[in-house]
């Protein structure tokens, strides 16, 4: 049996959900954003005017957000899947604890830079 060392919520079923509902918002914003490129003639103005408008500011901040809840269920998933008794012997806890930190502290770094990239702070 795998111990959770951590886990986004515990549930299966909420993590299932979150990882659908992060997939639809991801979907959106990638539509919409290739919707921008198909749309007209790009130029730096047009892009700087496309993501400096706080909508867009918004709804990347949504997608980044949801890139890491989505990369983190997945992560996890992988982690407790494969770093097991099974497969990696009795360090597995304390590998698969390891590891997870090293994956939130990817997803912490790429949040910072991600989201200061966004709003500019």
């Amino acid at each position: 049996m795998v111990t959770q060392a951590l886990s986004l919520s515990r549930s299966g079923l909420s993590d299932f959900i979150a990882q659908r509902v992060t997939a639809y918002i991801l979907a959106a914003y990638s539509i919409y954003f290739i919707g921008f490129f198909v749309s007209g003639e790009v130029s730096h103005a047009s892009l700087t005017a496309f993501f400096w408008a706080p909508s867009m500011q918004i709804f990347s901040t949504m997608a980044i957000l949801s890139i890491a809840a989505h990369a983190w269920v997945g992560m996890w998933t992988i982690g407790t899947d494969y770093l097991r008794a099974a497969h990696v012997g009795s360090m597995a806890t304390s590998i698969r604890f390891f590891y997870q930190m090293i994956c939130l502290l990817a997803l912490f770094v790429y949040l910072l830079w991600s989201l200061r990239l966004v709003w500019q702070f």
